[in-house]
């Protein structure tokens, strides 16, 4: 998120600010899945969190941006894998962890809103570039030792079940639907990668 130049950031090096920066992220979480997100007003935020509306604007200049680090910053569920050489298995834990974050209302909540607003809002639309470049370099960083890195159209495809799974059609996403998902878009992956006579 680019920063008006009339706001002062905030040091995030202080562990004063980055207290209340904690704080604010804390009282976020809780509210969102309460209020939603037309709810979660920067009023009621400041109020519940004994900071300012100024504070606020200082380390989240619009309520896109708190959304993404909402997203972004999520609880640490201990399910993001390790790197590894078979794409297969990476692309499978990922997935698994993919499912595991989006299964905390608070990530679900706001990622659905950031999409909701990113074709009126283009703080959210930014936002929605940065999280998918975010994911997609993070995944790729994951699949390093395999000496194989994917394209963005590659990455979608791999992903893009999931979210549809879970968005699109309120279904389950099992370990079984994983593992379908996985081989298809490992034949996917290989015929792409197949030299044409």
């Amino acid at each position: 998120m680019k920063q008006p130049l009339h706001r002062r950031q905030p040091t995030q090096s202080n562990p004063r600010v980055q207290r209340t920066r904690n704080r604010v992220l804390a009282v976020a979480r809780d509210l969102l899945p309460q209020v939603g997100p037309a709810g979660l007003t920067y009023a009621l935020l400041a109020e519940q969190a004994d900071v300012t509306r100024q504070t606020l604007y200082r380390h989240w200049p619009t309520r896109a941006a708190l959304l993404f680090d909402l997203i972004l910053e999520g609880p640490d569920l201990g399910t993001y894998p390790e790197p590894g050489n078979d794409v297969g298995d990476v692309a499978t834990a990922w997935l698994k962890s993919l499912r595991a974050g989006v299964s905390v209302p608070v990530v679900r909540t706001a990622a659905l809103a950031v999409a909701a607003q990113a074709d009126h809002d283009p703080d959210s639309a930014r936002a929605l570039v940065h999280i998918s470049e975010d994911r997609h370099s993070g995944f790729n960083r994951l699949l390093e030792p395999s000496g194989i890195q994917i394209s963005e159209d590659e990455f979608t495809l791999l992903y893009g079940p999931v979210l549809a799974r879970l968005f699109l059609d309120r279904g389950q996403v099992t370990d079984t639907f994983i593992d379908t998902v996985v081989t298809q878009w490992l034949t996917t992956l290989q015929h792409a990668n197949t030299p044409q006579e």
